[in-house]
């Protein structure tokens, strides 16, 4: 009897290093919270970032980034060039991203260059649209595709 004693609390000591595995490595690779621009904000000059930014004020420059939100209280001047791009506020430039949305509340004047987008109704929208394979670095076209300058109809 006394051997089967000895083999149950065995059980228990096999599932302490479970318990220690518990900890959690991945903290330190915790993505970063996104950089709030306030509506009180106005920036004259380029952004450069490669985490995300949720723009709410006015900006006259560029920005690169990895996740862009433009908020519905938000204008931006100039080039945006990011992976995900969300717009629900003014953008009067190029937008550059692999994935472009246009929410109801956007107002867009500029081309748009994209691998996949999505234009929600209601949204504004002036300038053309171009789908590349990889629209972040701007200067490759896909075959047969229309010079940047031609305007194509979005319907």
């Amino acid at each position: 009897m006394k051997p089967e004693d000895n083999s149950k609390p065995a059980a228990p000591e096999a599932q302490r290093p479970a318990a220690a595995g518990d900890f959690k490595p991945s903290t330190p690779k915790a993505k970063p919270p996104a950089s709030v621009l306030s509506p009180d904000l106005h920036i004259t000059g380029n952004i450069k970032t490669t985490g995300d930014i949720q723009v709410e004020g006015t900006i006259e420059g560029d920005i690169r980034a990895h996740l862009l939100t433009i908020g519905e209280s938000a204008t931006i001047k100039g080039e945006v060039v990011a992976d995900d791009v969300v717009v629900n506020g003014r953008i009067v430039g190029r937008v550059r991203g692999l994935k472009v949305r246009l929410t109801a509340s956007a107002r867009v004047e500029g081309d748009i260059i994209h691998k996949t987008i999505a234009i929600e109704s209601g949204a504004h929208f002036e300038g053309s649209v171009q789908r590349q394979d990889d629209p972040l670095n701007g200067n490759k076209q896909r075959p047969g595709a229309a010079p940047a300058g031609q305007p194509h109809q979005a319907s």
